[in-house]
């Protein structure tokens, strides 16, 4: 259905191709995943089969990619329309029309359908993804993974032979990702619907896959395989794979099911609960740095006030910080990176949990019988919730039930209608931007936000400048984060990890004592999420809070030391996150799956006590 021939892509400007090498057949009828570290040109294969890759992204295409025996290089995407179907990591871009089934029809309407035919096919995909109570919605107002179903729903309609999906699970919450994950499949095995994903995830879809095809880094020679095969062999791997890993286990399991008739003899090694980790150190508070006589524009660099609601964490940043010799995050953002074949330092030394410092009895931030109404929507309605310094809290719930309104109130770019916020004993929308950004940061969803100079150098710089930290502060965030990213490299150029590492980094340098991230390892590869938990964990021990809006139930269990689950904008359980999450089949990670009922939720945990076991 799929075939390269010799196929390598280079855009202008690069110091080498992106894509090399790469010959081979992906069969009809079966789900490939596409898997590989962040930046080794997974979207640009998958624009290769779509025709974006050269059409639309430019560079030059060598060899051959035929899709159902057409040529990619001669037939524009439109002219493949009918055959493949696309859903990009950015569904915004995606859409064509502002309300939901009208997206569902559009793809249709091109092609000429008949309107019995577009009515039938409409409302099959409303059931398929649970959008019929969305149908009417503007898609503006959707949440992000709401819109990721409806970007997904609009090239299913059309029934394309392949489908060609880049990160489709991403902004989904474990129970919408496993209902997408069993469409996709039924396409597959009912319908012989080929379907090409790239996804980081893997502990959601590796289990789903026929075939694997690995990238495994940029340039290098694509591997192909069944599962089984490439998770042996792969840098990127989900923590199933890792604990089969670390206990020896062959094979090695894909699926928690798999891991569980293997685990009898990992539990019998293993102490009927988890030892608490050790209380954090005290460390300094972080006390936002007073503002300069000509403080800069909430927006930063002349922006104006009415920015993209994400600006408020770009300004004259607050935080302990010195202009000084380098801190304790840029000691540990230096680290040499792991060996092969060696866990990642982050999973062998540091705990899983780490207790929040002795500073943590003073709240950073405070919501009381939290309320807010969008039009006649009640979007939150009686939240209680506490933020203390050197905690971290993870927000979690399906996709809509509040969480990024949640982020908003707490930044200041909505008000509440009912109910009182605090945040560093301000109320966030009644003061000033400039005064709010030396207290509170936030990361958005879409990065982009963030993002408007035209070079990763320029981004830094400014952000050096906007936040009073020393030149290469913001540099060594982002060496950091996504190592081997080139100074002269364009935002727009980056995929959409390594724009949101970016953005990570950006608002880093200013080091508020109040860090908001929503959706954080959208897009990151485990390494990249690995060096993004250092980085966090670093932060709280130094005194700064962190709530962090997501979908990811691993980032939670390696980070978070309380779990807050939100569902139809009310706080339905708070609480120890070993205690939240094991209690909870959609939110529980995969090694709490394994080893339950005992309350293990990391790999760091068990390699940690089978270290302990085996020593004299």
């Amino acid at each position: 259905m799929i075939r390269f021939e010799q196929v390598s892509v280079t855009y202008e400007g690069a110091a080498g191709p992106s894509l090399q090498g790469v010959d081979l057949v992906i069969p009809e009828g079966e789900l490939t995943l596409l898997v590989g570290p962040s930046g080794v040109g997974k979207s640009t294969l998958l624009g290769a089969v779509s025709g974006l890759v050269p059409h639309f992204t430019g560079g030059t295409l060598r060899g051959r990619v035929t899709v159902a025996g057409r040529d990619t290089r001669t037939h524009k995407p439109r002219e493949l329309a009918d055959v493949v179907g696309t859903v990009g990591q950015d569904p915004l871009a995606h859409f064509v029309t502002d309300v939901v089934e009208d997206e569902l029809a559009y793809g249709m309407e091109s092609l000429g359908l008949a309107p019995a035919v577009m009515r039938r096919r409409v409302e099959e995909t409303l059931d398929l993804l649970g959008l019929n109570e969305l149908r009417d919605r503007p898609i503006a107002t959707l949440s992000g993974g709401q819109q990721q179903r409806v970007a997904i729903g609009s090239v299913l309609t059309p029934h394309p032979k392949v489908l060609v999906l880049d990160e489709p699970t991403s902004a989904l919450d474990p129970a919408a990702a496993e209902e997408v994950l069993a469409v996709l499949q039924r396409l597959v095995h009912d319908l012989g619907t080929t379907v090409l994903m790239a996804e980081h995830r893997l502990e959601r879809v590796v289990q789903y896959a026929d075939q694997v095809l690995l990238l495994p880094s940029p340039g290098a020679a694509p591997l192909l395989g069944t599962p089984a095969e490439i998770m042996a062999v792969s840098p990127v791997h989900p923590p199933v794979v890792s604990l089969g890993r670390l206990a020896g286990w062959s094979p090695l399991p894909l699926s928690i099911r798999d891991a569980r008739r293997q685990a009898a003899p990992l539990r019998s090694r293993l102490p009927a609960t988890p030892p608490p980790a050790p209380a954090a150190s005290p460390t300094p508070t972080p006390t936002p740095d007073p503002a300069p006589a000509s403080a800069t524009p909430p927006g930063g660099r002349g922006r104006p006030i009415q920015a993209p609601p994400a600006f408020e964490a770009r300004g004259s940043g607050g935080g302990a910080h010195s202009s000084a010799a380098p801190g304790l995050l840029t000691r540990l953002l230096r680290r040499s990176k792991p060996g092969p074949g060696r866990p990642p330092a982050a999973l062998r030394h540091a705990p899983a949990h780490a207790e929040p410092t002795p500073a943590a009895a003073e709240r950073v931030a405070e919501a009381r019988n939290l309320g807010l109404r969008r039009g006649r929507a009640e979007v939150l309605r009686g939240i209680d919730l506490a933020v203390s310094r050197g905690e971290t809290v993870a927000l979690m719930g399906r996709n809509g039930a509040g969480k990024s309104t949640l982020l908003s109130t707490l930044v200041g770019t909505l008000a509440p209608t009912t109910g009182q916020v605090t945040v560093g004993g301000r109320t966030p929308h009644r003061t000033a931007p400039a005064e709010m950004v030396r207290r509170v940061g936030l990361v958005p969803q879409e990065p982009r936000d963030l993002l408007y100079a035209d070079t990763v150098a320029a981004e830094c710089a400014a952000a050096d400048s906007d936040a009073g930290a020393a030149p290469g502060t913001c540099r060594d965030l982002v060496s950091a984060l996504l190592p081997d990213v080139p100074d002269d490299t364009h935002p727009r150029d980056l995929s959409e990890g390594q724009r949101l590492a970016l953005a990570l980094a950006l608002v880093l340098t200013g080091r508020p004592a109040l860090l908001l991230l929503d959706e954080p390892t959208r897009g990151l590869d485990y390494a990249a999420k690995v060096r993004l938990i250092e980085i966090l964990r670093a932060l709280a021990a130094r005194g700064h809070a962190i709530v962090l809006a997501t979908h990811d139930v691993e980032l939670a269990a390696e980070l978070a030391h309380r779990v807050v689950i939100l569902a139809g904008g009310e706080i339905v359980a708070d609480g120890p996150t070993a205690e939240v999450v094991v209690s909870s089949p959609a939110f529980a990670p995969q090694v709490a799956k394994i080893l339950a009922p005992a309350h293990w939720l990391t790999v760091s945990q068990v390699a940690e006590a089978l270290t302990r076991a085996d020593t004299p």
